[in-house]
């Protein structure tokens, strides 16, 4: 493994699963087996925290003593979250950084999901080195995404909840609305159509970059998606939240 200080803790948080591995921070590579714990249900403070221990125990001693960072589901500013979508309200409002130093007895750095997320691809990723504007979208539980503006991070955007026919685009595009309306790729691929291009016409990125889950299957949805920018995979995958928020861990 590499020295300690290279070395940090990565916790993302989702709706429907907890993840955690060890980063190498002068890589952006795993170099833990990723671990994974179910999100509890309602997702309430104490439960996550709770879960966030165990995946900890999971990660073993070699996870001791290093720099933590949690990515969490909603709107982080000053180490509060201000939203919960897909995760209990009692978050809105709540001094999460805070809580879950307490809990874990270490220093953390907190942080939306998705912006986690940007921030592996454009450290260690697809964004590495792209001048002008990447929008990166994760697709899962919901819809986050991240603006990295010639390779700065715009925090906290979240596209998933413009409004699509009265509710938030995420029930109308989002992994989890496949599922649930039991749609094929194609049929899945064409509702992305729409929110891609609303997307585009409002903020006319240079580069698209798709993560989640389903990243891991681009050739299944994408080819029914066009864009004027160039639209790619995440290299990071489903692990680029954990890269991201371990990147940020001793910031």
């Amino acid at each position: 493994m590499a020295k300690t200080v290279d070395r940090a803790v990565g916790i993302d948080i989702g709706g429907t699963g907890m993840k955690a591995g060890i980063v190498d921070l002068s890589e952006g590579t795993m170099l833990s087996d990723r671990v994974r714990i179910d999100t509890p249900e309602g997702a309430h403070p104490a439960d996550v925290l709770r879960t966030a221990h165990d995946l900890l125990e999971l990660l073993g001693a070699d996870a001791e003593g290093l720099p933590l960072g949690v990515c969490f589901p909603a709107i982080v500013k000053g180490g509060r979250t201000l939203s919960a979508a897909n995760i209990s309200h009692d978050w809105i409002g709540f001094e999460a950084e805070k809580f879950f130093e307490d809990g874990l007895g270490r220093q953390i750095h907190f942080v939306n999901d998705a912006d986690a997320a940007g921030l592996a691809e454009a450290r260690f990723g697809a964004a590495k080195g792209r001048d002008g504007l990447t929008i990166l979208t994760t697709l899962g539980t919901g819809i986050g995404s991240a603006f990295i503006y010639d390779g700065v991070l715009i925090p906290n955007t979240e596209l998933g909840h413009l409004i699509w026919e009265g509710e938030s685009i995420e029930r109308f595009a989002a992994a989890t609305a496949r599922e649930r309306n039991d749609l094929s790729w194609e049929e899945w691929g064409h509702r992305l159509q729409k929110f891609y291009a609303h997307v585009e016409f409002l903020f006319s990125p240079d580069l698209f970059v798709v993560g989640g889950g389903v990243s891991k299957n681009p050739e299944k949805f994408m080819p029914y998606i066009t864009t004027r920018a160039e639209m790619v995979t995440a290299v990071h995958r489903n692990n680029a939240g954990i890269i991201g928020a371990a990147s940020l861990a001793q910031v």
